[in-house]
């Protein structure tokens, strides 16, 4: 099988068990610097990425991505022209009116602040995830006139309320001025279902059938609040949120509109994650700088030791050009070891990570669940390129000095 001279030449300064002792423990080390980076690297993307897929999922499942809604907070009465006029962008998988208001709930002696969200359960779509999120109950338990509320088992742990109690809903909107001063609406509702989301909104969205809401707010019939959009990606919300909004400003009727994504409310949660994501990227991702460097200490100390071998390989007809590669080859060859088997075993040890906590009895999470991970393609290419870039770029300087090697100096008094 046919092998060019350089690589020849590389693998075998590379493998050869002869090489000085301590030139092959530095290379060793470098190989195992950029292992345990490239490793450290993929292990930790995929776990980062694993809470932001847990967060998207739990958060974004359960609010909307996008709202239209009246500029004048106003209920909107012709939501159905609206609808029929706008032509939704592809992204949008899913549209449905709502009724909303911020609100109080009362059980027993306690009063906690809500958002309270008037949905049509048989117009939800299949994508939401709220129905995989219940825990007691259902949302067909949600009917007209019925007055029962959906609310996060953790609120209604707070409250101290069970299943099939009352509590009592009030709402700012639709309040009424009495002798006695402002009146918030209020109604007795039935507890008819839990979810769990395992995130903040357990405690702050608390769900009833649109057209109750409707009656405890004093909306006219048909008026709704504003319609709901569900993306095929919610991290698209503001694009998409832009377009729906040239398209509105275009209808001859030009409604006032307002279009709110969901990053005014839960932007700033997801902006930490991705810097605490990043951050940890660049730090790590200078551990494997390090250790890529650490192979100019390896390629000078070999240089010095080959520097006979080098000149005898001048005489011999091998061009410096030649020279050079040789040395950039054997410098890949560290790097290109010490990715392969960083990238094998950051893949292995995400797989078995959660196994491995279980073994040592480290619970991540109080309620006992798995750490999540999520593997990316694109990240991973990134950590390899990231590496093999690394290891070539310090390879060149010692590469070139090998180049200037002058046989006749070199075997002089050789």
């Amino acid at each position: 099988m046919f092998q060019p001279i350089e690589l020849f030449l590389a693998l075998r300064y590379s493998r050869t068990r002869r090489r000085g002792g301590f030139a092959a423990f530095i290379n060793r080390v470098s190989m195992l610097g950029i292992l345990l980076g490239v490793m450290a690297l993929i292990v930790v993307t995929s776990v980062m990425n694993g809470f932001e897929g847990e967060l998207k999922k739990r958060i974004l499942g359960v609010v909307p991505h996008v709202t239209l809604t009246s500029t004048e907070r106003a209920p909107m009465a012709q939501w159905q022209q609206l609808d029929e006029d706008i032509a939704w962008p592809k992204q949008v998988v899913a549209r449905t009116p709502y009724v909303s208001a911020e609100g109080v709930v009362q059980g027993g002696s306690s009063l906690k602040p809500v958002l309270l969200q008037g949905i049509y359960p048989a117009l939800e779509p299949p994508q939401s995830v709220l129905q995989s999120m219940m825990v007691q109950g259902a949302l067909t338990e949600l009917a007209p006139g019925r007055y029962g509320v959906i609310m996060g088992r953790a609120l209604a742990r707070d409250l101290g309320l069970w299943l099939g109690e009352s509590v009592r809903v009030m709402a700012a909107e639709g309040q009424r001025y009495t002798p006695l001063g402002t009146m918030p609406a209020q109604r007795k509702f039935t507890l008819v279902g839990l979810f769990e989301a395992e995130s903040e909104v357990d405690k702050q969205l608390v769900f009833l059938h649109a057209t109750d809401a409707a009656r405890l707010f004093r909306y006219p019939a048909e008026h709704v609040t504003g319609i709901r959009l569900y993306l095929q990606d919610a991290f698209a919300a503001e694009q998409v949120a832009a377009q729906v909004a040239r398209q509105i400003q275009a209808l001859p009727s030009q409604p006032e509109i307002q279009l709110d994504a969901w990053h005014s409310r839960y932007g700033r949660l997801f902006s930490a994650v991705q810097m605490e994501k990043t951050m940890m990227m660049v730090m790590l991702a200078l551990v494997v700088a390090v250790a890529a460097f650490n192979a100019v200490s390896a390629l000078v100390m070999l240089v010095q030791d080959k520097r006979s071998d080098m000149a005898v390989l001048q005489t011999l007809g091998l061009s410096p050009k030649r020279i050079y590669l040789v040395l950039v080859c054997q410098g890949m060859y560290t790097g290109g070891v010490g990715a392969g088997l960083g990238l094998l075993l950051g893949l292995l040890l995400t797989l078995v990570l959660n196994p491995l906590l279980n073994a040592l009895g480290v619970s991540v999470f109080d309620y006992g669940h798995q750490l999540p991970y999520a593997f990316d393609g694109q990240q991973i290419i990134s950590v390899l390129v990231l590496a093999l870039g690394l290891s070539l770029l310090a390879t060149l300087y010692p590469a070139w000095r090998a180049a200037q090697v002058q046989p006749a100096e070199t075997l002089r008094y050789e």
